[in-house]
């Protein structure tokens, strides 16, 4: 191998490496409200947690991430919290998850909450809206490049102009579910009722239902409520309409954190080096550097654009 090439060889190889390894299902949460939200994040048991576990997310806002292998958990948007700037102390008006941070660190949301469940499969993925913990705030689910049904998912509607007086908080913009409300075994789907054959839906969970027909309105709502899709990306919108619980915004999200990827282009792709390099190259390629360097940055390229 010519000598002045082998650096360049290497770097090709180093690269592609790090951007294979970049792949696996990507998460975005976009918050299209006109208030900020707090995503929280919660990993099943047994499975490794995402980058974050919470983080603030303004309005037109918006964050990706990469999940682990087989990953399997729940995403929620908290609404109304309130930190401290010095100790970063606090919690939130609806969706808290008790830990007294931004961060959620292995803690649930506080219900009412409406959450985004997600089991991540090597050959097929499994997702749902659920409102059996109740509502706090619209959310759709849009899975996107995979195969199979793939469909569409959330609450969009302002379930808190349906909800119920008994199922109503006083002071806040949320809906308990029945179980919450009323802890009752025929709600709840638990001890004689803690079957598909005897927990039925409820009067409560009908109402639920017809706003949001999509979304689990009770524990055995699978039918209708369980979508599937193999190899795909996620997209979780807060207030994807104007049924935001003020009004939803449109604006275009602001540019995420160096490091965070925005899911509009490949991170090399779009990374300030590579027109350099490809002006670079051609003066260097006098030098006659072998054909499979240049093998080793079309694969590159393939993969940036695969994973983008």
């Amino acid at each position: 191998m010519d000598f002045y090439c082998f650096p360049i060889h290497i770097a090709l190889m180093w690269l592609l490496f790090l951007e294979g390894g970049a792949s696996g299902t990507r998460f975005t949460l976009i918050n299209k409200c006109d208030y900020t939200v707090w995503p929280g994040i919660l990993a099943n048991a047994g499975n490794s947690a995402m980058d974050s576990t919470g983080f603030e997310l303004g309005p037109g806002g918006s964050r990706s991430f990469h999940a682990p292998p087989n990953w399997s958990g729940r995403l929620w948007g908290r609404t109304g919290c309130k930190f401290d700037p010095n100790t970063e102390k606090g919690s939130c008006s609806t969706g808290d998850c008790g830990s007294n941070q931004v961060e959620c660190n292995g803690a649930g949301a506080s219900p009412p909450a409406t959450l985004a469940e997600f089991t991540i499969g090597s050959t097929q993925d499994f997702y749902d809206v659920s409102l059996v913990d109740g509502y706090n705030i619209p959310m759709i689910v849009d899975p996107s490049g995979g195969s199979g049904t793939c469909g569409s998912t959330g609450c969009v509607a302002d379930l808190n102009q349906r909800c119920p007086n008994e199922l109503r908080v006083p002071d806040r913009a949320v809906c308990r579910s029945a179980c919450e409300a009323f802890h009752s075994p025929q709600y709840c789907c638990s001890g004689a009722y803690a079957s598909p054959a005897t927990c039925k839906p409820s009067v409560y969970s009908q109402i639920f239902k017809t706003v949001c027909p999509k979304s689990y309105s009770y524990a055995y709502d699978d039918s209708t409520s369980t979508f599937t899709c193999s190899g795909a990306d996620y997209t979780i919108t807060f207030c994807p309409s104007s049924t935001s619980q003020k009004s939803a915004t449109d604006s275009a999200p602001p540019a995420p954190p160096s490091g965070i990827e925005t899911g509009e282009m490949p991170l090399i792709v779009n990374s300030p080096w590579f027109p350099n390099f490809f002006s670079g190259l051609s003066s260097t390629m006098s030098h006659s550097c072998p054909l499979s360097m240049i093998v080793t940055l079309t694969m590159l390229i393939l993969f940036s654009l695969q994973y983008s």
